[in-house]
């Protein structure tokens, strides 16, 4: 029988977060009394990451990257209640479950997720969860997906990394393995999808689930 997994990206995927995330940095500019412009702060977080907007902020203000980490991660914290489910999220992952795939998570948020998934009660659908804080090298590097493959013996052909960032169709570029993602892309491992409610049907095409 064919060993299909899923490997789910969170923020802005399983997670609608992105207002959390960026009500966390308007305060941690806030605290250091830095301009905060929402709307290109937003547009480089989708295009790079948190942790590359911090670091540009800490060489720019000659600040030190660890205590700005530590800020927003203490200010994103208070925020867990405003972390909602992208539409369709639990439907898709008891879907999955029930048709027997693998699940897992492999996010660059720290173990704050494992917070997050326990409070809105999906822990349970992934047989492991990765995070900023499990010692692998940070998207779109592989090594992350390899653990994963080589640990329970996943097929690249049948892996799909889920997540709605060029990043994310990148890692999954750099793993072999497949795609599934709200953007279009000239990687030929990539299915686009409008909405996580989608994920079905592009299983039912491809593979004839």
């Amino acid at each position: 029988m064919t060993k299909r997994a899923f490997i789910w990206d969170l923020d802005g995927t399983l997670l609608d977060s992105y207002d959390a995330i960026l009500a966390g940095l308007e305060e941690t500019h806030a605290f250091y009394q830095l301009p905060f412009d929402r709307a290109s702060i937003k547009d480089y977080i989708l295009k790079h990451s948190v942790q590359d907007l911090l670091v540009a902020v800490a060489e720019e203000y000659q600040l030190d990257v660890t205590d700005l980490n530590h800020r927003r991660a203490e200010s994103l914290a208070e925020k867990n209640a405003q972390v909602v489910l992208m539409e369709g999220a639990r439907d898709v992952l008891s879907w999955a479950k029930d048709a027997g795939i693998q699940q897992f998570v492999y996010t660059h948020k720290g173990e704050n997720a494992l917070v997050i998934l326990r409070d809105l009660g999906l822990e349970s659908f992934f047989k492991e969860i990765l995070t900023s804080q499990s010692g692998f090298a940070r998207k779109p590097k592989p090594e992350a997906a390899r653990y994963l493959m080589k640990k329970y013996g996943l097929e690249p052909e049948n892996t799909y990394y889920i997540g709605d960032r060029s990043l994310d169709i990148d890692f999954a570029r750099n793993s072999q393995i497949q795609s599934i993602n709200f953007l279009p892309s000239d990687y030929e491992g990539n299915h686009q999808m409008n909405t996580l409610l989608d994920i079905p049907t592009i299983l039912s095409l491809e593979k004839n689930l």
